[in-house]
């Protein structure tokens, strides 16, 4: 019985002294919340689920798996997570480009999805943290250069 008792405060001990090596506090504007994502990374999650609720799930569905051999899917893209700025830019501009994803391709035109690149970097921090996808995330200050493009006015009505 003694044993056990000292095993267990001695794994306590070793837990404590790990867990407050590296330690200390960090300057402001990289506070981290679960799962090492920034706090202001972590704030955005709500307007990103919203926003894929209502615009993005109509072709890539709720489980984020789309439409085979229509729509790509984004649980486990390997296209999404090999260029985060291409997929914030895909949100904002929209694309007619053909795409491999995980060794399919795709060639239905995406629509433009949102309008800021707030929106845009808020829904893709969410798919990248959904679906099971723990791909990281983007900031702002990742897609500075990415340009939003003119919107085309629908033809008039006849």
């Amino acid at each position: 019985m003694k044993r056990i008792a000292i095993l267990l405060l001695s794994l306590f001990a070793a837990g404590m002294i790990l867990s407050s090596c590296g330690g200390g506090s960090r300057p402001a504007g990289e506070q981290k919340a679960a799962g090492g994502i920034p706090a202001d990374i972590q704030a955005m999650m709500p307007k990103g689920e919203q926003i894929y609720k209502t615009k993005c799930v109509v072709c890539h569905q709720a489980t984020a798996l789309g439409v085979e051999n229509v729509f790509p899917p984004l649980a486990g893209s390997d296209y999404l997570l090999a260029d985060k700025a291409r997929a914030v830019a895909q949100t904002l501009n929209g694309s007619k480009m053909e795409m491999t994803v995980n060794g399919k391709k795709f060639t239905q035109e995406m629509t433009p999805q949102v309008e800021t690149k707030e929106d845009a970097v808020a829904v893709i921090n969410y798919v990248l943290n959904n679906f099971g996808n723990k791909g990281g995330y983007v900031t702002l200050d990742d897609v500075k250069n990415v340009e939003i493009k003119p919107r085309q006015a629908a033809p008039p009505a006849r």
